[in-house]
């Protein structure tokens, strides 16, 4: 993910500050999302507080270059490891049980946004679905018959 991103940033003319790599590595390392609040603490070490804004400054970049992605009924980011084109529609499946996202594209969901799109003149800036709800291995956990107790 670090390596990606250092090499896009210098493809395209950008610093990739030690700040922007240090955040990058932060959210990159959860596998659920994460809040500035959060990073700037996971960032944090005694007698070196990291700021919130700072963290924010840093995530406004990596959001601006497709590092990472803002859930926003989370309030939180994850990291995107993905080659996906920056105007690709995207869908997260946010698990309520345990927290986990996925990311994908759905090409379907895309043409029929387009299509409704096209039909009221509206463009939008970003083109991000959320979808809640249970994933495959939460389900299969609480579906999975209770074994009796062994004595």
């Amino acid at each position: 993910m670090i390596g990606r991103a250092e090499r896009l940033c210098q493809t395209r003319g950008l610093q990739f500050t030690r700040l922007r790599r240090d955040v990058l590595a932060a959210v990159a390392a959860e596998h659920r999302p994460l809040g500035a609040y959060d990073i700037a603490e996971r960032m944090s070490a005694p007698g070196r507080r990291v700021a919130a804004v700072s963290v924010y400054r840093a995530l406004d970049f990596l959001t601006e270059q497709g590092f990472v992605h803002r859930i926003s009924s989370r309030n939180a980011f994850v990291s995107c490891g993905h080659e996906h084109g920056a105007g690709a529609g995207l869908v997260f499946l946010i698990c309520r049980t345990c927290g986990g996202i996925d990311e994908m594209t759905a090409p379907a969901v895309e043409s029929a946004l387009d299509q409704t799109l096209a039909g009221t003149g509206f463009s939008p800036t970003s083109r991000i679905l959320e979808v809640e709800g249970e994933c495959g291995a939460c389900r299969g956990r609480a579906d999975a018959p209770n074994e009796p107790d062994r004595a």
